[in-house]
């Protein structure tokens, strides 16, 4: 058997040897970043200083050891594929991609770069890769669908205004197929007594006759679902649920700023925050494939009660007491 001092002097040396072997693999590390939101200082705040600050908590530091390129498509889908294109050229060491669609244009395009996927739904039905635990390829990354987050984002909707009786829910088809929203619909319906009505968005055309729809089908309330089109149109479609009187619910706090009455969503940040140590992974050498899809765990209920006098709502307690974040 080893003394208390031997095997002390020991683990010293296994855990230096372990240290050693987690050193970077490389002196200067290049990240491409693909993003279809606006570049506002918000989002390029929550998303690429967040996953910059994460990895200099794991010693890569921009400017040091470390070159970072972002490419926005600014809500504009079609100019994606050639962003990749410059990001390419540049020869970086990892793709980090942002959002469904350039996580589905990287898949088509990039076939032995690693790849980081965050912020998508489910990439098993996406095509993206073959299993959570052991992805394959060359991708991996972080989802923010969190298991239940739509249902309860419906249920605290209903909450809010209890006589309700019929939903809108406004997406763009082209970040969640329609059909992945209506093979749920049947059980949402059951579940909480009310219909829904499932309204296309891809640009900004298609904004006011999805209002016309609603208005004549007598909807109660809107769900809308996080997507760059429906960011860039946040302020113009919250002037019409005001003036159509449809308490809303989004997909993050900061689409509130315009007035939105709830969201339900996750903690982007802390989703950026997490894809930085699966590029720290790859960097040091683990393959993409080896790698497990992650799922974000981190859930944030905000309020705005602004909105709510707007409308005319009393927030039920219940709600206000259960809200992370209360809009005076």
């Amino acid at each position: 058997m080893l003394s208390r001092r031997a095997a002390i002097t020991t683990l010293t040396m296994l855990a230096a040897a372990s240290r050693a072997q987690q050193r970077p693999q490389k002196s200067n590390a290049r990240l491409a970043f693909l993003g279809g939101a606006i570049s506002e200082p918000a989002t390029v705040q929550a998303q690429v200083g967040s996953m910059r600050q994460g990895l200099r908590d794991l010693g890569w530091v921009e400017g040091r050891n470390l070159g970072i390129d972002a490419r926005w498509a600014e809500a504009r889908y079609e100019r994606l594929p050639g962003l990749l294109d410059e990001l390419l050229r540049l020869d970086p060491d990892v793709l980090v991609t942002s959002g469904p669609r350039p996580a589905m244009v990287a898949k088509d395009k990039v076939k032995s770069l690693p790849v980081v996927v965050v912020n998508i739904d489910d990439p098993v039905q996406m095509g993206l890769i073959t299993s959570h635990t052991r992805p394959g390829g060359n991708m991996t990354g972080v989802t923010a669908a969190f298991r239940g987050i739509f249902p309860k984002r419906l249920q605290l909707l209903k909450d809010v205004v209890p006589a309700a009786r019929r939903f809108a829910i406004l997406f763009n088809p082209d970040t969640l197929p329609r059909q992945n929203l209506v093979q749920d619909v049947p059980s949402w319906e059951q579940s909480l007594g009310i219909t829904f009505q499932l309204l296309e968005m891809r640009g900004p055309e298609d904004v006011e006759p999805a209002f016309a729809a609603m208005a004549r089908e007598g909807a109660d309330a809107i769900v809308l679902v996080a997507d760059a089109m429906v960011w860039t149109q946040r302020a113009r479609i919250t002037a019409m649920c005001l003036e159509q009187r449809l308490p809303s619910a989004w997909g993050g706090g900061g689409y509130l700023d315009a007035g939105g009455l709830l969201s339900y969503q996750g903690d982007f940040p802390a989703l950026y925050r997490r894809a930085a140590v699966l590029v720290d992974k790859i960097l040091r050498g683990t393959p993409p494939g080896e790698i497990p899809f992650e799922q974000g765990t981190k859930l944030e209920l905000v309020v705005n009660l602004k909105g709510a006098r707007a409308l005319g709502i009393t927030i039920p307690q219940s709600v206000l007491v259960s809200a992370d974040e209360v809009i005076e």
